[in-house]
């Protein structure tokens, strides 16, 4: 599995209703700023003390920040903890603003 999937690949999981972990590892701030709706929200900060209680390795985990240097970081310590099926949404919620859904605001 590759360590990052697209906006656009999301967007078809969802629609399809595939289950899947969206994992947003953004600020709180950041989260009223602009989210996609059904993220689970778990600053990069608190991963690692969070991470093994409220997450399942045995799901697919899409995460995501808001250009995906911080989602990719995530995701390498994810799949080094036995998250085989973490990946990091390239190009971040930013991406999906101006790819997917327009009413996602940029910032």
């Amino acid at each position: 599995m590759d360590y990052e999937i697209t906006p656009e690949e999301v967007k078809a999981k969802l629609d399809a209703g595939e289950s899947f972990t969206l994992l947003d590892v953004r600020e709180p701030w950041e989260i009223q700023t602009a989210q996609i709706a059904g993220a689970k929200l778990i600053p990069m900060g608190d991963v690692p003390a969070r991470a093994h209680q409220e997450l399942d390795p045995d799901d697919q985990i899409v995460v995501v920040c808001h250009h995906g240097v911080r989602s990719m970081n995530v995701t390498v310590w994810l799949r080094q903890q036995g998250f085989e099926k973490a990946q990091s949404m390239r190009g971040g919620i930013d991406a999906w603003s101006r790819k997917v859904d327009e009413k996602v605001p940029v910032y």
